[in-house]
């Protein structure tokens, strides 16, 4: 029993120099830690309220219609311009054809108005010689007629002196009432003349008017075929960026309306969005370094760089801003939205992990 204790004393005194070096690490790598902790703190600000985002394309349809075939999957990887979905495009070949055949038939009416303007102003033609003419027989006649009239004149003075008979003075009578007789019948074929003319010109308005009918009716349709061409090119949806499809809500057969979303297209552009608080601003600007790290993939580091600040809080960005005068009022410390972008060779071998969404810890070098 005495010999016990004689016996792990030496054991204790052989370990007593090895846990003070064990101690004496421990205290120096704490050491170490904390001065490396106090270093990042003073130069760097850090903030675990961080995200990945990007670009969400939510893409829906420009037409109505049933969909013939959907080749676009979740989470395939597409193009721009790739085909994701097709919709039945016969209502709209049909539309279009309907407006070719109603452009045809206002191309021919306006041929046809055409024709009444040329027909009409051949009418008129004739009518302004068919006046010459009048008016010139008008001309004729009331000077055979004025002529006839002095006759008569002279020979009735001369007829108390026996000098002419009065057969003569009944004879130039005649002639007179006959030439009166010829002029009416000049004016009235004048105003029949003049009647035609203002007739043709009539026609000629009106064939015009039908022209001009005619030519809004063919750009209304013109445009009505630009229309259905343009509506069969949207019953082919085509991906507007390169990136992911995600939230495909699509299948063949379904009948779809004008605005209906089908697909989200995650573009393959991506940033960090990071709220620091308002205390942690002070010696924060564009261009500063930063370590990324992002929890899914294990804490491994990224480099990146501040691009912009927010103008204003998030809070401000809120459904409901905070209203602040008000009797209860509480100070809280605000966030402010700060984007954050990726080195590209930083990410060269990560593009596809990098999805909207993430969470991140993100500590910016002052």
């Amino acid at each position: 029993m005495s010999e016990t204790p004689s016996s792990a004393k030496p054991g204790n005194k052989s370990r007593s120099p090895l846990r003070w070096i064990i101690i004496t690490l421990v205290v120096l790598a704490g050491g170490v830690w904390a001065v490396h902790a106090i270093r990042l703190s003073l130069s760097t600000e850090k903030t675990d309220d961080a995200f990945i985002t990007g670009h969400i394309h939510r893409i829906g349809v420009g037409v109505a219609g049933n969909l013939l075939e959907v080749d676009a999957q979740d989470n395939q990887e597409v193009r721009a311009g790739d085909l994701l979905a097709r919709i039945d495009p016969l209502e709209f070949e049909i539309m279009e054809k309907q407006s070719v055949a109603a452009l045809e038939q206002a191309k021919a009416r306006m041929t046809e108005a055409e024709a009444k303007v040329t027909q009409a102003k051949s009418a008129e033609l004739q009518a302004d010689a068919v006046v010459a003419v009048a008016n010139a027989d008008i001309q004729q006649h009331e000077s055979v007629l004025a002529l006839f009239r002095l006759t008569l004149e002279r020979n009735e003075s001369l007829v108390q002196t026996s000098a002419v008979a009065k057969a003569d003075i009944d004879q130039a009578r005649s002639a007179v009432t006959g030439a009166e007789a010829t002029l009416a019948g000049s004016e009235a074929q004048l105003a029949s003349a003049r009647a035609g003319k203002e007739t043709a010109a009539s026609a000629i308005a009106v064939a015009q008017a039908e022209i001009a009918s005619a030519k809004a009716d063919i750009d209304a349709r013109q445009a009505s075929i630009l229309e259905a061409r343009r509506l069969r090119q949207l019953t082919e949806v085509t991906a507007p960026v390169s990136g992911r499809i995600g939230n495909r809500n699509a299948e063949a057969g379904n009948r779809v309306q004008v605005g209906q979303p089908l697909f989200a297209l995650v573009g393959d552009d991506n940033w960090i969005v990071a709220n620091f608080k308002e205390t942690q601003l002070e010696k924060m600007c564009v261009g500063q370094s930063v370590d990324i790290t992002i929890d899914a993939l294990g804490g491994r580091h990224f480099s990146g760089r501040v691009d912009s600040i927010a103008p204003s809080t998030g809070a401000q960005f809120a459904l409901l801003p905070p209203d602040n005068a008000t009797g209860n009022f509480t100070k809280v410390v605000q966030r402010v939205p700060v984007k954050i972008t990726f080195d590209p060779d930083s990410i060269h071998d990560f593009k596809t992990a990098m999805r909207p969404g993430l969470s991140a810890v993100v500590r910016v070098k002052l």
